[in-house]
């Protein structure tokens, strides 16, 4: 997963601020690089597909409810996602 794409999405889509957008980033290419979604969906994990999930997520949420709701989500139907969850502390 290219972050730095990513990383330019997020902000452009969610208006988040650079530390939200930086820790969903890293996060999100831990889980590319992880292989779990390619394994249990059978299909490598891409900004779009990151975007898409993310759009699920309530509109009033902001990016790392967004993200920290989707990995939730994937820890209930799948289990061991929990270790992708943001921190709202760490976010700088």
């Amino acid at each position: 997963m290219d972050r730095e794409a990513l990383e330019a999405a997020l902000a452009d889509r969610y208006g988040a601020d650079e530390g939200a957008v930086r820790v969903v980033a890293r996060q999100a290419r831990d889980l590319a690089d992880s292989g779990m979604i390619a394994s249990d969906f059978g299909y490598p994990l891409g900004v779009e597909q990151v975007l898409t999930n993310l759009d699920d997520a309530p509109d009033e949420y902001a990016l790392v409810e967004r993200w920290n709701w989707w990995i939730g989500s994937l820890d209930v139907s799948h289990g061991g996602y929990e270790r992708f969850r943001v921190r709202p502390d760490v976010v700088e």
